[in-house]
């Protein structure tokens, strides 16, 4: 076991193939925790999670995507619909994802060493030459170990740097403590707790549009 002076690396590697040190590790919850629908759960890096959550198996995407191609064909499986995608000029596009369990909760990632800022937010990513509807699946996996479908569009939010348009997903397998480097923790968050959990002033447009979707739905 590590001593509170021993470094805390990442179990996955970056890009580049090199070790990713944790430098404020994230301390994980009880397992009762994944079970308690107002309780926030938060897993970190390859910590033991439940079998099933919400009756879900807790499992390792295996055979997920492995080239843009492949994560193409799997957006294409579902290809929901949504508005034009117009992106203001000085920013970048990204795809983002909300993902809703069925106990009302949401899924969120704390990026490794609460990257550009954020100490918990939602997955989200450039599209790097990829559809959105594409890069959000991966991305969803890539920062959360999760398999997502996507339901609808819910809202595009300017960011810093980036214009995100953001869609409303749900969970369909995977395991969270296999998250990504970029990552160091994910969470499930009860809806009403998220302003505390989020950081960021440019996720407050993402709860109050979850607010909005609970009502229409």
């Amino acid at each position: 076991m590590p001593t509170e002076k021993d470094p805390v690396f990442h179990p996955q590697r970056d890009e580049k193939g090199k070790r990713v040190e944790i430098r404020n590790p994230s301390q994980g919850s009880a397992l009762s925790a994944w079970v308690q629908k107002d309780a926030i759960a938060l897993v970190v890096p390859g910590a033991e999670m439940p079998t099933h959550v919400n009756g879900i198996c807790i499992s390792a995407w295996e055979d997920r995507p492995e080239d843009p191609k492949a994560w193409e064909a799997l957006a294409s499986e579902v290809g929901i619909e949504e508005p034009p995608f117009n992106v203001p000029a000085g920013f970048k596009p990204a795809a983002g994802v909300v993902i809703r369990e069925a106990d009302g909760r949401f899924w969120v990632v704390a990026p490794t060493n609460a990257f550009a800022g954020y100490k918990a937010t939602f997955p989200k990513g450039r599209p790097d030459g990829k559809s959105m509807q594409a890069a959000a699946l991966m991305e969803a996996f890539e920062e959360s170990g999760l398999k997502v479908r996507l339901l609808r569009h819910l809202i595009d939010v300017a960011r810093t740097e980036s214009y995100t348009r953001y869609y409303l997903a749900e969970r369909l397998a995977g395991d969270p403590a296999k998250m990504g480097w970029e990552s160091q923790a994910v969470m499930l968050v009860p809806q009403g707790k998220l302003p505390q959990v989020l950081n960021s002033a440019y996720d407050k447009p993402i709860i109050e549009a979850l607010k909005h979707d609970c009502l229409d739905n």
